[in-house]
């Protein structure tokens, strides 16, 4: 498959997802249950539409771990990024038009990403469901789901035994599973694209700033993302020699 088709159907699934997800979010009134539906089902329809054509990573530290994993080279995660980064602001882009054109002003949290007092006073306090966590509990909790989220993706996409059929049903559900869990504590990023996407667009008028955060919820889903691909190609390996004595 070209390079070029690649990128655009990256750019074009990761759109899907900040655009479904976070719209949900923002315009759904469904709660955190269908914010995380939704996510999940984003990933699903986008796996069996594009997957073909890219694999449908739609998140950076997806291409990041199956970098490390070496199913990947460089120079092609590199383009992943750039197309996966530039569908998640095409999307957040289209997301604030659309806010504006329901008479939205001030766009406050606009689906982002965050941790601490400020950003649940943001969300609207604690009566909201959201939880004040700390900077390093934010770090460990989108460094773990993005660990056990790029384990699932490396093992149902292993072409030495995997089941592709089934590989993007088992992905989405991965990811509401992981919603469901983090969406009360840091609105739940595991990918970096998502998280700038949005947090570009949002205004709190000072209250809580969305990209003083940001950084966070790049850095911890790739050190997840790195901490699994290693991990599956160790457990791979050791179950490959298993197979051979």
């Amino acid at each position: 498959m070209k390079t070029s088709n690649k990128f655009f159907a990256e750019l074009f699934g990761t759109f899907v997802l900040v655009f479904g997800g976070c719209g949900t979010a923002l315009f759904g009134h469904v709660g955190f249950l269908g914010v995380a539906i939704a996510f999940g089902l984003t990933v699903i329809a986008m796996a069996y539409g594009i997957g073909h054509i890219s694999g449908a990573h739609l998140n950076p530290a997806v291409s990041f771990g199956v970098f490390v994993n070496g199913r990947m080279s460089f120079k092609e995660m590199l383009c992943y990024w750039a197309a996966q980064f530039i569908g998640g602001i095409i999307a957040g882009a289209l997301l604030l038009v659309v806010f504006k054109a329901i008479g939205g002003e001030t766009t406050g949290v606009f689906a982002s990403n965050g941790y601490g007092e400020m950003f649940q006073k943001a969300c609207g306090g604690p009566e909201t469901g959201y939880q004040a966590i700390s900077m390093g509990g934010a770090f460990l909790v989108e460094c773990l789901l993005t660990f056990v989220f790029l384990m699932v993706i490396l093992g149902v996409t292993d072409s030495s035994h995997a089941n592709g059929k089934f590989g993007g049903l088992a992905i989405g559900l991965t990811l509401v599973l992981i919603h469901l869990i983090s969406i009360p504590l840091t609105n739940t990023s595991v990918n970096p694209a998502r998280s700038l996407g949005v947090a570009l667009f949002s205004n709190t008028n000072g209250v809580w700033s969305a990209m003083s955060q940001v950084w966070l919820f790049i850095v911890a889903p790739l050190v997840g993302a790195c901490l699994a691909g290693l991990a599956y190609k160790c457990l791979a390996g050791c179950c490959k020699n298993c197979k051979k004595d």
